[in-house]
């Protein structure tokens, strides 16, 4: 073979492929070499390299140019026979000798095949029994490969394969969880307890313990668990595994291997405990077996505890945590009390708490699952029946008061080492252990509100004092971190009512803490302390009093509140706020505060306009903010004049955000005087960019002649006022305002800045909220021209933006997204809105000759294609924008799109159905309406004949498309049947309405396919799906009337019922 005589260049070529010294000749090398990989005719070539190479990079080579064309490729049921048993056969014989690296990627190529050939051959479904032949072996290097060939293949079954579709995964993974995974949980536990009794090395026992990780990760029911999170749901282990999961010494041996080994075998025998820990609660053959169960696993924690054996190992001690947190997750507070020497247990539970809450320095991280722990028991003692003692009544409040405390300690030690984590900065874990706190502190309310009045009395005080009296930085950044502690979790404290089910009685004590948190913001904003608002420790005490209002008014104000809430007796005792009125007046006195002080902390301005919002989005508290004094100063006072973050570039987002809730609060009144005087400062900006557009010769003279922040800021506004405009009323007032005096201004500003997207993005999202129908506020007189009008605007941006876009190079900075999809698929939204709204009668535009429409459709087109589909499927706002449009089209043009060029018409076609296979219920739901609507189209007007003389526009040419193309409407009606019949769709109606419309195209092809779908399942089954697609037409007749289709949809509901049911 000529590849031989070629071997010693193609193995340099390798060689520096990998060890190249820079990424061009990296790229060069990748090039050439990519040959190989991009044919079937290749495979005996590479074949060759791997047998008669000794080069590891030629070796790596080879095996990662097949493993691509393995996957990429449909390969013959023989040819992948072959190649299993080629690569079994090289690593049974090569494989002891081969680098760690090459053997990883030839096992990994072995399990590919196998997995894409599962259903071919017994060949590939015998992979276990081949690699328990690896095992008895009788050799060290044997039986790690056999090992890691396990883990690769669990591995490889659990995850879905790039190029098929979730339906075929999901397919090949049940059949092995069903047929192979439990032999090798077996396998598993069999090495395990082999390598304990032989003292083998620590790579085998890392396989070994990996590999029944792997096995009882594996995704039994489908759920596709996301491996990076924290969280374990309960593992739906099957029925077959009871007497092994039951069995005591299965439990023990993963006890053992923690007590004899080190991180990071130790941890991976904890994480396996966690699993186990995890398993449904209905495997067990009944309560009895189920205790001795947990007993076993109960005491196996306490002797950990006991013994504080692998502890000081901080891996170790996160996954024990870990462990110890899915014990009341997954049993009963009642089971737990009945154990063999809980009173002992919780005692160490509690001292291994209250200690890591003491070393925070080390254990933050870990806190989460022990306070957790706690919380679940606490929420369970109201359901605790019997005599025996839960113990919890002396531990919850030495654990309270071990947390607050050691979190006001942190602050000092944090000031004095940088290198220590402040856990104030980690907001991920300060809002999981403030989701728990509430119920520990509640738990004994009394005492531990007590013990917090204790601690935050005298810090208060020395804050108060710090306002007159000069204090020094250090020291009052001490305040300030422990005061934030203190509103923390106060405010969570405070929000813990709403699942509190003794909270009348404490609602006393709730505002008693709040009159505490309330009282500083009486000193907050006064003497020195308005020196600081650009210190970190000030702008987290800041965050820290936003998050407390949000707490506090999610419990104490709103619609659901009683005025007569004890919490506002206390109030009025201490600060004199008698109601919901008086507390809202010192809320937003604190959010206009923010906004004129923190303009450059992008972060606290965001937290204090989303309190803001939410505060004018409840129809009671929005009510009563219109009647302070505040919001009627803030409505006629809102420019950067008066508020600072409105300046700085960083806020340009929360412009939106300030606008649309100034204009939600504007439009509760009927005053059409109030909002012309509220739009007046935006007036003078639209007037100012008329004037400087006139004045300028062309684009790039305005310019230079106007600050892009200006034209930034205004659409901002802008948009934000057009998204709080939710009816007719309020939406014809910002109409009348910009058209037609304003919008030849914002057509200039598009000229002038559509290459530079931080401009034009805002501009062209203000217009596409402003032309969207929602709750049918685009409502005109039927002899008003506007509707017509405004689409020509729309129209005029379009093709303006599109054009510009479509001119400019690629400068290769920035990503294409930022550069030219988001404006792309902001326009592609912006059409659709347009299109659907039910205000432009586009009959008008052909008739009188107005090339608006015609202009919109063909650049909106042109825009389509010039993005790769692989990007438009990529990026979900891109591919929403983009199905929605194509929904909308064939819906309403559906001649337009068919008279496209047939290379067109095939990209669309094939967009659609690779769209139909989105996770994304939205996207396959507007892909299967359009082609619904395309299919019925063809069928009414090609199959049946036109009903009129004349036929539609695009009759001619989509018969003309189906015949250069006839495989396009087929390979979607198969996509459809593999979907609905195979996969777990929650849309099925919406996909089963495009099927009818595609059989009825051709019945003789829906018959050949049907052939080819019954063809592709495993043999035993075949029958039964033959007979169940038997009764899918069943009373169905060949036209597409609303009943009929109906008819359609319920038989093919019955079938995919009939066929699962079975499986």
């Amino acid at each position: 073979m000529e590849i031989l005589q070629q071997l010693p260049q193609l193995e340099a070529l390798c060689e520096r492929l990998y060890n190249a010294q820079s990424q061009q000749e990296r790229a060069q090398v990748e090039q050439m070499l990519g040959v190989f990989s991009q044919s079937v005719d290749y495979i005996a070539h590479l074949k060759a390299i791997l047998d008669n190479s000794s080069s590891p990079y030629a070796q790596h080579m080879a095996s990662t140019a097949l493993l691509k064309i393995a996957t990429e490729n449909s390969l013959s049921p023989a040819v992948r026979a072959e190649m299993k048993n080629y690569f079994l056969n090289y690593l049974d014989s090569k494989g002891p000798m081969l680098q760690h690296f090459v053997v990883v990627q030839l096992v990994q190529l072995l399990c590919r095949t196998v997995k894409l050939g599962w259903s071919d051959h017994d060949t590939h479904r015998n992979i276990v029994e081949d690699c328990k032949a690896f095992l008895e072996k009788g050799t060290s290097a044997h039986y790690l490969l056999a090992l890691r060939m396990l883990n690769t293949l669990v591995q490889e079954m659990n995850l879905p394969t790039y190029g098929r579709t979730l339906t075929q995964h999901r397919k090949i993974a049940v059949s092995f969880r069903d047929t192979c995974l439990f032999k090798v949980f077996q396998l598993s536990l069999m090495a395990l307890q082999e390598m304990l009794q032989k003292g083998a090395d620590s790579k085998l026992k890392e396989q070994g313990l990996t590999l029944s990780s792997q096995c009882l990760s594996f995704d039994f029911v489908g759920t596709c668990l996301d491996d990076s999170s924290e969280e374990i749901c309960t593992i739906q282990v099957p029925s077959s595994w009871r007497p092994v999961i039951e069995e005591p010494s299965t439990l023990q041996l993963f006890l053992d291997y923690y007590g004899t080994t080190a991180p990071p075998l130790s941890n991976v025998a904890l994480e396996c405990l966690v699993r186990m820990a995890s398993v449904r609660r209905s495997l067990f053959t009944n309560e009895n077996e189920r205790f001795k169960f947990l007993n076993r696993l109960v005491n196996g924690t306490r002797e950990i505890l006991r013994t504080k054996q692998g502890l000081h190992e901080h891996d170790n001690y996160h996954e024990f945590c870990r462990l110890l947190g899915r014990l009341k997750t997954n049993y009963q507070l009642s089971e737990l009390v009945a154990v063999d020497n809980y009173t002992d247990w919780i005692q160490q539970v509690a001292e291994l708490t209250i200690n890591s809450l003491n070393s925070w320095q080390w254990a933050s991280s870990s806190v989460y699952y022990l306070l957790g722990l706690w919380s679940r028991l606490v929420s369970s003692m109201p359901y605790l029946k019997g005599d025996s003692p839960s113990l919890l009544e002396a531990n919850v409040p030495q654990i309270t008061q071990a947390y607050i405390t050691s979190r006001l300690e942190s602050v000092a030690l944090v000031m004095q080492n940088n290198l220590l984590e402040d856990m104030l900065d980690n907001e991920e874990q300060l809002a999981e252990q403030m989701d728990a706190l509430p119920s520990l502190v509640r738990f004994q309310y009394d005492k531990s509100a007590a013990f917090i009045t204790r601690l935050l009395d005298p810090v208060a005080e020395a804050f108060t004092q710090a306002a007159t009296q000069a204090v020094p930085a250090q020291q009052l950044a001490v305040v300030e971190g422990q005061l934030t502690w203190l509103v923390y979790i106060v405010g969570a404290i405070i929000k813990g009512r709403l699942s509190s089910s003794s909270a009348e009685s404490q609602e006393s004590i709730d505002g008693d803490l709040a009159a505490r948190v309330l009282g500083l913001l009486a000193v907050m904003d006064d003497g020195y302390h308005s020196r600081r608002y650009g210190e970190t420790s000030r702008q987290r005490l800041d965050t820290a009093v936003i998050n407390f209002f949000q707490c506090f008014r999610k419990v104490y104000i709103g619609e659901q509140v009683m005025h007569s809430s004890k919490v506002y007796t206390k109030l009025q005792e201490r600060l004199g706020l008698a109601d919901h009125q008086a507390v809202l007046n010192v809320m937003l006195t604190k959010v206009a505060k923010n906004l004129q002080v923190y303009g450059s902390s992008e972060e606290l301005v965001h937290l204090t306009l989303t309190l803001f919002q939410d505060l004018a989005a409840g129809y009671m508290s929005g009510k009563l903010l219109m009647k302070l004094e505040s919001i009627t100063f803030l409505l006629s006072h809102h420019t950067a004049e008066y508020y600072g973050f409105l300046d700085h570039p960083t806020n340009t987002r929360n412009r939106t955000t300030f606008y649309a809730t100034l204009s939600r609060l504007l439009f509760m009144d009927d005053v059409p005087l109030k909002f012309k005087a509220f739009v007046a400062p935006l007036q003078q900006v639209l007037v100012g960019l008329a004037q400087a557009s006139n004045n300028a010769t062309n684009a790039a003279a305005l310019r230079q002649s106007v600050p892009k922040g200006t034209i930034i800021g205004l659409f901002r506004d802008l948009r934000g006022i057009a998204t709080a405009t939710n009816s007719r009323r309020t939406h014809s007032m910002l109409f009348d305002w910009l058209y037609p005096q304003h919008f030849p201004v914002i057509i200039k500003c598009l000229e002038a800045w559509a290459d530079v997207p931080e401009v034009c993005t805002p501009l062209l999202k203000f217009v596409a909220e402003f032309v969207f129908n929602k709750s049918t506020r685009l409502t005109f007189d039927a002899s008003s021209p506007n509707g017509i009008l405004l689409f020509r605007e729309v129209s005029k941006v379009l093709t303006t933006y599109g054009s510009r876009v479509l001119s400019t190079p690629s400068t290769g900075q920035g990503s294409a997204y930022d550069t030219k999809y988001k404006g792309i698929w902001v326009c592609l939204l912006m059409l659709a809105r347009a299109m659907s709204g039910n205000y432009v009668n586009f009959g008008v535009f052909e008739l009188y000759g107005d090339p608006a429409l015609k202009d919109a459709l063909d650049m909106a087109l042109r825009l389509v294609l010039s993005i790769p589909l692989t990007d438009i499927l990529a990026y979900r706002k891109v591919s929403r924008a983009y199905f929605n449009l194509l929904e909308v089209l064939a819906h309403n043009h559906t001649g337009t799109l068919a008279a496209q060029d047939t290379s067109t018409f095939t990209f669309l076609l094939s967009s659609l159905e690779m769209g139909l296979k989105s996770l994304d219920v939205a996207i396959s739901g507007s892909c299967a309406s359009a082609v619904d609507n395309l299919a019925g189209f063809y069928f009414k007007n090609v199959i049946q004949g036109p009903d009129g003389p004349t036929p539609p526009q695009g009759t001619a040419q989509i018969a003309e498309h189906v015949r250069a193309a006839p495989h396009l409407f087929p390979e979607i009606l198969r996509t459809l049947f593999e979907i609905v019949l195979f996969e777990e769709c929650s849309n099925q109606w919406s996909l089963s309405r495009p099927m009818l419309s595609l059989i009825l195209i051709n019945e003789q092809i829906y018959n050949d396919l049907r052939s080819q779908i019954i063809a592709t399942q495993p043999p035993e089954r075949q029958a039964h799906l033959s007979a169940c697609l038997d009764k899918l037409m069943a009373d169905v007749q060949r036209n597409l009337e609303p009943k009929n289709r109906d008819k359609f949809t319920q038989n093919l509901t019955v079938v995919r019922h009939e066929y699962r049911s079975k499986n």
